[in-house]
Order: C-alpha cells, then sequence, then structure tokens
C-alpha cells in the first residue's frame, strides 16, 4: 500500500495511473476504521483497479469543538486494517494540506431544503464543512467511482447533490449500513461507549424495528411518538425520530401507502450522539 500526505504527490501518482487507462475507486474516511469502511473498500476493490482510502477529521464539518477533540484517533490500527483488505493507496494529509488557506470559505454550498432538517437543523453549519471537505478530495482524487455509506443517510444525500452542482464527473455508490450482531449500526463513535452504553445503544435499532412495524397509512404520529418515548425511558436524549420519503427527505407527518419511507433517529448515549436509519419499505 502507497501511502502519501501531500496533494501533489498523490496526483502524480494518480496521474500516472489514468494514463494507463487505470479506474480509481475512492473511500474517504476519518480514521477508526471498522468493518463498515472495510466493506466499502471491498466494493471499491471489486469495481475498480486502484482502491484510495483517505483518512482525514475535518474540523470544519464539527459543529462543536469537544466533539472534534473527542474523535478517536487510531492511525496506525487504521493503516493495519487497510493493509490486511488489500487497499492500494492511503492518503493522510494535515489539516494544512487540505485548507492551506486556513479553515474559512467564502463558498456556500446551494443544498436548498436538506440544509433545514434533521442533521442539517441539529448541526448547523455541517453539512457546508462536510461539503466544504469532500469538494476538496474529490477534486484532489478525481475518482471515477465513490463509495459511501447509507448509515449516513443525509450526507449521502448532500454528497450527490455536491456533485450535481459542482458538475463532478465521479459515480456514487451508496452501500447498506453495516451492523453488529445485536443490530448496532458499525460508526467509529461506538468506540466511545461504555460497554453499559454500547448494550443501551441497541435499542436504536430495536425502535426503528419497531416503527417499520407499526408503519401503515395514515397518520404517523403516533408511531414517532411512541419511539422517542422509547427511546428517552432508555435513557437517551433524543434529537429526532422521524419518518420521511426516501428518496426526497420530505418529513412525513401522514403516509400514503405507496411512497418510500425512511425512519431516521439521532440520539445521545451519555455524550455520544448516533445516528441511524433504516428503509422501511420495498
Amino acid at each position: 500500500m502507497l501511502i502519501f500526505h501531500t496533494i501533489f504527490d498523490l496526483q502524480t501518482y494518480l496521474k500516472q495511473a489514468k494514463q494507463k487507462g487505470r479506474k480509481t475507486g475512492f473511500v474517504p474516511t476519518m480514521g477508526a476504521l471498522h468493518r463498515g469502511h472495510l466493506s466499502l473498500l471491498q466494493q471499491c476493490k471489486s469495481h475498480t483497479d486502484i482502491s484510495i482510502c483517505s483518512i482525514f477529521v475535518n474540523p470544519t464539518q464539527f459543529n462543536d469543538p469537544a466533539d472534534f477533540e473527542k474523535y478517536p484517533s487510531t492511525v496506525n490500527a487504521d493503516i493495519e486494517q487497510l493493509l490486511g483488505c488489500g487497499t492500494d493507496v492511503l492518503f493522510l494529509p494535515s489539516v494544512a494540506e487540505i485548507y492551506p488557506n486556513g479553515t474559512a470559505t467564502p463558498k456556500h454550498y446551494e443544498l436548498g431544503f436538506l440544509e433545514t432538517v434533521l442533521e442539517g437543523k441539529y448541526r448547523p453549519g455541517h453539512f457546508q464543512g462536510v461539503c466544504q471537505v469532500m469538494h476538496k478530495l474529490l477534486d484532489v482524487v478525481q475518482p471515477d467511482d465513490l463509495f459511501m455509506g447509507q448509515k449516513d443517510y443525509q450526507q449521502c444525500m448532500v454528497v450527490q447533490q455536491l456533485i450535481l452542482n459542482e458538475h463532478i464527473h465521479t459515480r456514487l455508490h451508496i452501500a447498506p449500513t453495516l451492523r453488529e450482531t445485536d443490530g448496532l449500526a458499525m460508526s467509529s463513535r461506538n468506540m466511545r461507549l461504555s460497554s453499559e452504553q454500547r448494550s443501551t445503544a441497541t435499542t436504536i435499532y430495536k425502535v426503528l424495528l419497531q416503527m417499520r412495524a407499526h408503519l401503515q397509512e395514515g397518520s404517523l404520529e403516533q408511531i414517532k411518538q411512541s419511539a422517542t418515548q422509547v427511546l428517552t425511558q432508555n435513557g437517551f436524549r433524543v434529537d429526532y425520530t422521524e419518518l420521511a420519503h426516501a428518496d426526497s427527505l420530505t418529513l412525513l407527518n401522514e403516509w400514503n401507502g405507496t411512497d418510500p419511507v425512511v425512519a431516521l433517529i439521532a440520539a445521545y448515549v451519555g455524550d455520544v450522539r448516533l445516528i441511524d436509519n433504516l428503509v422501511l419499505t420495498h
């Protein structure tokens, strides 16, 4: 595996690869890798000639500086995992390499409705930071294919909007959420959970299954209220339990029985904020 710390060195290598007609795939991460990340890299390897992973904890997408400070860093272990799954290239830049002129940016990314609901509502500025770093990384790597996980449902929609808005010639592939055997969605933030909190966290997936079981045509208010109640009773501090149109993320108070529906939850276990989602219709 080749490791690059600078944009110049990475682009020099990739230019030579593309001149040979080699197809590139990209998996951007913030490190603290788990099997969900590795499954994305396996998918990347099966679709492309060169698999590229980046590890960069992006400061501009953390609206809470304390959350940025607490984000787990396990670079040496991450490198071992990347070697183990046969990753071809690791891009490991510094903050100064990605933001040579500082993290402030005059550019505003037009995301419309997507930036006003769910994560956009509860983490103001978050998706501007996501677009800022993803635009930079996609410009640097210029991959043929980009691989992301469905656990970050809204973020995937934001990145797709970025690709369309900025006319980026990259195909986005969204892979299903990988879960532990007890249903907990794999996440780097799970490393911050105590054993007791880790056990409690599985309630989120159980509530999503409950929301699916009770989905029926008509009002959805009772489903959402019940979900919030169960989480609160189990010690969570809930940001949202919502049902939305799976294609547009328009929030739904009623269901017509045919539109695709996704359930989305964000809630705190202690000071660790977890998100998860489940598409309820087929």
